[in-house]
């Protein structure tokens, strides 16, 4: 009956007195290596900038589009977008991360970016 009340995965037992295996169990799905911790850290950060990246770029292209920026400041989008891409590719580089990395799989939603 147990079992029907709380589920858990069937090395945790919720109902010891004491709870060691709990803590190895966590530690295992968690990954609590310090460079796996950072490397993913890194690839969530790199997912935002690059979807925030995404976001500003179309934005700009729009803006663009409608004759709304002088050539001088197309100019200075243009070169900033650049600079952000090769900083870009220097961070996945230095976290060995491929572009790929940095497009979640939201399930039903799709891919992020």
């Amino acid at each position: 009956m147990r079992d029907k009340v709380l589920h858990a995965p069937p090395d945790i037992d919720l109902f010891a007195t004491e709870q060691p295996r709990l803590e190895n169990a966590l530690s295992r799905r968690i990954g609590a290596d310090p460079e796996n911790v950072e490397r993913g850290l890194a690839q969530l950060v790199l997912t935002i900038v690059e979807l925030l990246r995404e976001l500003m770029e179309r934005q700009a292209l729009r803006r663009i589009d409608a004759g709304g920026l002088s050539d001088q400041q197309v100019e200075r989008l243009g070169t900033t977008f650049m600079e952000l891409d090769k900083r870009m590719e220097q961070l996945r580089a230095e976290f060995g991360l491929n572009p790929e990395d940095l497009n979640i799989d939201l399930g039903p939603l799709g891919r992020l970016l």
